[in-house]
């Protein structure tokens, strides 16, 4: 798994390996495009919104938000790539944040319309997924939603089966969403849906 350094090091040639990685339909990245545009389009349905994004790496995402007037708050863990984010987003608040520890206090008061993530909450424990995502909750006004993009699957028996055809790559120390996993874990506290993107991606909407 890259820790700090490793996405420091990665962050200028971040967004061409994900490409080449979504062009060529392989694992990880298949199908991001499509999951980042699901998620986008998602919350262009309500103006001026404000959104806080987990793990926002570049920008990708939004800084699309924010050239259409939402308001952007983020958290990442690279300070490298929060460099390349902040030239495109001047004025969104973006903090360095590792959040196996949580959100940082300067988010904990405030309240979203939307919270998305992508490709970030796999470096996550399951158990440290529900406990965030629960956290996240709490964040959310009464409509809003958490859209998660991510490396996800249905069952644990898809999961396996895309370990094994990717085997030579496939990256043990990151843990990928399973979608009747989490929605067993948390359906006391919201309503769960997921959408299969790509064979190894796709997108979580959670609300209250």
């Amino acid at each position: 798994m890259l820790n700090k350094q490793g996405f420091n090091l990665w962050a200028d040639d971040y967004d061409k390996t994900v490409q080449n990685s979504e062009e060529n339909d392989s694992y990880p990245f298949a199908g991001y495009k499509t999951i980042l545009n699901i998620i986008f389009n998602e919350v262009m349905q309500k103006q001026n919104s404000k959104v806080l994004d987990i793990g926002f790496g570049t920008g990708v995402l939004t800084s699309k938000l924010y050239n259409n007037e939402h308001q952007i708050d983020g958290v990442d863990f690279s300070d490298k790539m929060i460099e390349i984010a902040k030239i495109k987003m001047p004025k969104a608040i973006l903090i360095e944040c590792d959040i196996t520890n949580g959100l940082p206090p300067e988010f904990k008061e405030n309240k979203y319309d939307f919270i998305v993530s992508t490709y970030a909450i796999h470096h996550l424990s399951d158990d440290q997924k529900i406990v965030f995502i629960k956290q996240l909750l709490t964040l959310l006004e009464d409509n809003g939603k958490i859209f998660i993009g991510d490396i996800a699957f249905e069952n644990r028996e898809k999961l396996e089966l895309c370990q094994k055809d990717n085997i030579g790559h496939w990256d043990s120390d990151e843990f990928y969403l399973v979608y009747e996993e989490i929605k067993s874990s948390l359906k006391t506290e919201c309503n769960c849906d997921f959408h299969q993107i790509s064979h190894c991606g796709g997108v979580f909407v959670i609300s209250k």
